[in-house]
């Protein structure tokens, strides 16, 4: 997990720690896809506290051998469509401003799921220190019925 997400800028590396407790705490809402050559993309994400009906979304990340064929839509609703998911009528995640692919695939999601995106403000560049951070808002998707994710849980965003 941690390979992957280096090799995906301009993606947060976080710690190997950090992959192995998202991996072990969370394993309902998070998802890895392999292919022949191994791990092709993963999802990282977790319910926040006390809000059983919002998955909010870490990180997306697609091996650049598997980028371009829907793949992150893809991992996404697979989450989605997971019984101990059930609850879920809301996605959230940051984006930057700068990630037009990651952009791109939450808004192909809304659309799927004939819902909402929202975008407010979360993070103030100021908050990641004196590097060359971008902002990073919040995006909420929602609210979608579960039938909407089920039924369009094969489609690509």
């Amino acid at each position: 997990m941690f390979g992957l997400v280096r090799a995906c800028p301009p993606l947060d590396v976080n710690s190997i720690y950090a992959y192995l407790l998202l991996a072990e705490h969370f394993p309902d809402t998070c998802i890895l896809a392999e292919d022949g050559e191994g791990l092709s993309g993963l999802v990282t994400g977790y319910r926040p506290p006390g809000r059983p009906d919002t998955l909010f979304v870490w990180q997306v990340a697609v091996a650049a051998r598997a980028r371009g064929l829907g793949l992150g839509c893809r991992m996404l609703r697979a989450l989605l469509g997971r019984p101990e998911l059930s609850r879920i009528n809301y996605v959230e995640t940051t984006v930057g401003p700068g990630n037009r692919a990651s952009r791109r695939m939450f808004a192909g999601l809304a659309r799927g799921l004939g819902a909402s995106a929202v975008e407010t403000a979360l993070f103030d560049a100021g908050l990641f220190g004196a590097g060359d951070h971008d902002a990073e808002p919040l995006l909420r998707i929602g609210p979608f019925e579960r039938s909407a994710a089920l039924a369009a849980a094969g489609d690509v965003c």
